[in-house]
């Protein structure tokens, strides 16, 4: 394994002792609330598995993935008692296979409800679901139409457990917007449908609107990961992600020399220019082009010229030459450039930061003190 390192163009480090401590962190805000976890999009690009693992071990029993694939490839890795649940319900025609996993869907439209609760009637059992209410984000969830059929008529939902009742904030990470208390109380009014399910809405920032939001459940994804979740806050959370790339070769050029493709960046003195092992293929996005940093030994190395599909280009002309020798770790995501500064000079958010990192890293798993 450590040739591998040795031979890879960059190091993506993981810090599972951070998603520990940023998961007690969002369970201590809780309270008696519970926190479960999203682990789709293979844990925000971080790996599902590791993260599913040491979640569970610190208490989490429900994981949250998008696809019915994610659940059944996690659910080998948990025990028995961990929930998974699938938020965009089942494919059609797929019910069944919810069983044969021990998965459980969302069921997010009234034809949803209606072939859970056939097969529900197939199997002669009552089976277990979460139903979701669209509360004013126009994604996914039950529409008042579909809400006032249920009322009108309760046998299109015979034979399904409703443990929970479910909508999603679509405004959290801002703390003043009206929005937030509107969703809540469509949401508080929408839930006395089923009186005795419980009820989860909060997603990562909605954890931090206070008690009014918690319920019974809430389902923190980004925030587990070290992405800020209130907008203008400092961080409460622990970075998880830490990103190095290879420097392959420096080069000097003269003043007026074109750099990358489309020569975007032209140099207004004898520069020196460092390549980096790192491009787009890898998820390192092309909107950081000419607006991206990196730090080496330190020191911050602008990002000049368009990014490539395998390679990316710093201006390293103040930075000594002994820092500089090929095979030098470059930081592209750490402390000092965390995944929130990248997003921000990439005009995106955390999240895609996260997903978009690549599959040719080599990725290296640190939980150097594990919870007893």
């Amino acid at each position: 394994m450590q040739q591998l390192a040795e031979r890879t163009g960059a190091v993506l480090r993981l810090d599972l002792q951070a998603v520990r401590h940023n998961y007690r962190l969002l369970q201590n805000r809780l309270g008696t609330s519970r926190c479960g976890a999203a682990v789709k999009a293979d844990a925000y690009g971080l790996g599902a598995e590791q993260v599913a693992n040491v979640l569970y071990q610190e208490g989490c029993r429900h994981f949250f993935v998008a696809h019915l694939e994610e659940a059944i490839a996690l659910r080998p890795s948990l025990p028995s008692d961990a929930h998974l649940i699938v938020m965009h319900g089942s494919p059609v025609g797929c019910e069944a296979e919810f069983i044969a996993h021990g998965c459980m869907p969302v069921l997010n439209s009234l034809q949803q409800i209606q072939d859970w609760s056939a097969l529900a009637q197939r199997q002669q059992q009552r089976l277990p679901a979460i139903v979701q209410f669209d509360t004013g984000m126009a994604r996914m969830g039950l529409s008042a139409q579909e809400v006032e059929a249920l009322q009108n008529d309760p046998s299109l939902y015979a034979g399904i457990d409703v443990q929970y009742v479910m909508s999603h904030l679509a405004c959290a990470e801002d703390q003043h917007n009206p929005m937030n208390r509107q969703q809540l109380e469509r949401f508080q009014a929408l839930r006395t449908l089923f009186p005795g399910s419980k009820a989860t809405l909060a997603n990562s920032s909605g954890i931090f609107l206070g008690s009014d939001f918690h319920f019974d459940l809430a389902r923190p994804g980004a925030a587990l990961y070290g992405v800020a979740p209130v907008a203008g806050q400092e961080n409460p959370l622990r970075a998880v992600a830490h990103l190095q790339g290879r420097l392959i070769q420096t080069r000097d050029i003269p003043a007026g020399t074109g750099v990358g493709y489309g020569s975007t960046w032209r140099s207004k003195e004898a520069s020196r220019i460092a390549t980096v092992a790192v491009g787009y293929a890898d998820g390192w996005l092309r909107s950081l082009s000419n607006r991206g940093v990196a730090h080496i030994a330190g020191f911050e190395a602008p990002m000049v010229g368009n990014v490539s599909m395998d390679t990316i280009t710093l201006d390293v002309t103040h930075i000594a030459p002994t820092y500089l020798q090929p095979g030098t770790f470059v930081d592209l995501i750490s402390a000092t450039n965390t995944v929130d500064d990248v997003a921000t000079r990439a005009n995106t958010i955390g999240y895609e930061i996260l997903t978009s990192l690549g599959t040719r890293y080599y990725r290296e798993y640190s939980d150097e003190c594990p919870a007893t």
